[in-house]
């Protein structure tokens, strides 16, 4: 890391739902969705997440650095339709050497549509790439698991 990352930290994101974030528009590969309702789907409402704390780490990561997700802990209390827009706010409120705990409030124009707590692990590239490639060696796995081509989010 760059600096010390102090403690309260906080970085907001804003997100407007489009058709490709919704239910209906989930991978196929982890079920049929394309009878639901057209909302924010939970599962983006934890990508959404996961990039605005990307995005406040940003600035105080090395190059060849990068944290991956470790933990969630989120509500999905209120569904948002097409057109609102989602805003994140996420508040770095635990430091425990490389691994951190975020504080995640997420509304929309409405109010309230989910908190909770998120973790994550500040990693350095080169290393986890060549246990990921370790892994793909013996128990198989994509191809495009090597370490060139595998760069986990900052």
């Amino acid at each position: 890391m760059k600096d010390f990352l102090t403690l309260g930290l906080t970085q907001t994101g804003a997100l407007t739902v489009v058709d490709e974030v919704t239910v209906p528009h989930l991978p196929s590969t982890v079920g049929d969705f394309t009878d639901m309702p057209a909302v924010f789907a939970s599962a983006y409402l934890l990508a959404f997440t996961e990039a605005t704390c990307i995005a406040l780490l940003e600035p105080h990561l090395e190059e060849g650095e990068r944290s991956v997700g470790t933990h969630a802990d989120l509500s999905h209390v209120a569904a948002t339709p097409i057109g609102m827009t989602v805003t994140a706010v996420v508040e770095l409120v635990e430091v425990d050497g490389l691994a951190l705990a975020f504080a995640v409030q997420l509304r929309d124009e409405a109010g309230p549509i989910g908190s909770g707590t998120h973790r994550r692990a500040i990693i350095r590239t080169e290393s986890f790439n060549r246990r990921l490639a370790a892994k793909t060696a013996e128990f198989g796995g994509s191809s495009s698991a090597s370490p060139e081509s595998s760069t986990p989010s900052r």
